[in-house]
């Protein structure tokens, strides 16, 4: 079974970005360097296409040691652009997680910039089923995922209780911006720790996951 672990960067009032389509760098230099080791002990790492197209990422492990993770992104409607980092990712060939009902010339167009796309049933409101994408990462030996953001995915992953762990790095700023939550939850936390690390509090959590 694929284990899965949520983990993101907050402001102390709960924000991830200033606003729409504008990224915000809030992990000190150690608590960042954490996060690229968590990214290092994962098989692949996961973010949705609205990261892909605000942050542009590389999701690569840089400010650690260790292998990077396979890339995956969420992408129901085949947005991600073929100037995306991600597609010339320096050891992985990015994996592009759809539906059937994307156009064919769009997915031939991201195949033939490198990227190998799974189409996966949908969602009543068109989105990648998350249980269906969970068990195609599976059925190509992941065996971990670390789930990066953003706030749609990872409200969905603690909301549909996808996720075994949580992990959290708070800032000591307020943003007032947007929030890495994004609609109710009932997800207790067990084993709850907090630990500073450098200007930053790491806070992680085991979660009950359904699947």
């Amino acid at each position: 079974m694929i284990t899965v672990t949520v983990t993101y960067a907050q402001s102390l009032d709960g924000s991830i970005a200033a606003r729409h389509s504008q990224p915000l760098a809030l992990s000190g230099p150690e608590s960042l360097a954490y996060t690229h080791q968590l990214r290092a002990a994962h098989s692949a790492i996961l973010v949705g296409i609205n990261t892909v197209l605000s942050d542009n990422p590389q999701l690569t492990v840089r400010h650690a040691v260790g292998p990077n993770p396979q890339p995956v992104i969420l992408d129901s409607g085949l947005r991600c652009p073929s100037t995306a980092r991600l597609l010339a990712h320096p050891t992985h060939k990015l994996w592009i997680l759809t539906t059937n009902n994307v156009e064919y010339e769009r997915a031939e167009a991201l195949q033939n910039a490198g990227a190998l796309i799974s189409f996966l049933p949908s969602t009543e409101d068109g989105r990648v089923d998350l249980p269906a994408a969970l068990s195609w990462l599976e059925s190509q030996g992941c065996r971990s995922l670390m789930v990066e953001g953003g706030a749609q995915v990872i409200t969905a992953f603690l909301q549909q209780r996808l996720a075994h762990k949580l992990i959290i790095t708070v800032a000591p700023r307020l943003v007032g911006g947007l929030p890495a939550i994004t609609l109710p939850l009932d997800a207790p936390l067990k084993n709850v720790t907090y630990r500073p690390l450098g200007a930053d509090l790491i806070v992680e959590a085991d979660l009950d996951a359904g699947r």
